[in-house]
């Protein structure tokens, strides 16, 4: 459009079933209605299916820092995965060396935030779940791709859990929170099954091991510490 620049905001991971040459194939298929800008295969395979100054159907219907158009600004990369329908399982070294690599040279030629490295399920709490609780954030943030917070130092029992029925000045604290830090959600005070679906998608990227919706000490506490980091 008169050629003007796309400008990268954003990084969104995603898993992507079947084979590494059926997922190409089926991304090069007009009928297919979605694409990406790289595909990584199990083994590290990397094929590059649509150039990072060009938009990619990827992301759908999301949101992420207030904008809702995120496949206008991003990079979608395609992790092969069956994912949660068909026999999800954790992602090879292989594969996720490849990833970082990628990720780290893609970091270099855009300006980035580390906050703005993000998961399918990030950009559509609800609605979508990879790349999921096996997919090592961790080591990404390691990296120096992403965030990662340190872990709390508040026992679980201590402070308030928040969950569906909850209402009040805690539940619109927490909404305003995750507002902040990058979930489209509408801070109302309410905690139903909304903000439930926005809490399990922060659960699944920053504490995998329980995703359960519920906003312990210890998710809050997570949040206000990555918080402290975007700032």
């Amino acid at each position: 459009k008169g050629g003007k620049k796309r400008k990268i905001k954003y990084v969104v991971m995603h898993t992507v079933e079947g084979s590494y040459k059926g997922c190409i194939s089926w991304f090069r298929n007009a009928k297919s209605k979605v694409s990406a800008h790289y595909v990584i295969g199990e083994a590290g395979e990397l094929y590059a299916l649509v150039p990072e100054g060009a938009r990619a159907w990827h992301a759908g219907v999301a949101s992420w820092r207030g904008k809702s158009d995120i496949n206008d600004a991003s990079i979608g990369i395609e992790l092969v995965n069956p994912g949660h329908e068909w026999g999800y399982r954790p992602f090879p070294e292989r594969q996720m060396a490849g990833l970082e690599r990628l990720t780290a040279d893609v970091l270099a030629r855009h300006a980035i935030p580390k906050r703005n490295v993000v998961g399918h399920s990030d950009v559509t709490p609800g609605r979508k779940k990879d790349p999921g609780e096996l997919f090592d954030w961790r080591r990404l943030a390691r990296a120096g791709i992403g965030l990662w917070p340190s872990r709390p130092v508040v026992a679980r029992e201590m402070g308030l859990a928040l969950e569906i029925g909850a209402a009040g000045s805690e539940v619109k604290a927490l909404q305003e929170a995750l507002a902040e830090f990058g979930y489209g959600i509408d801070p109302d005070g309410r905690f139903g099954t909304a903000t439930r679906a926005v809490v399990e998608a922060f659960q699944r990227h920053f504490r995998p091991e329980r995703v359960d919706g519920i906003a312990e000490p210890e998710t809050s506490q997570l949040l206000f510490q990555l918080l402290h980091l975007a700032a």
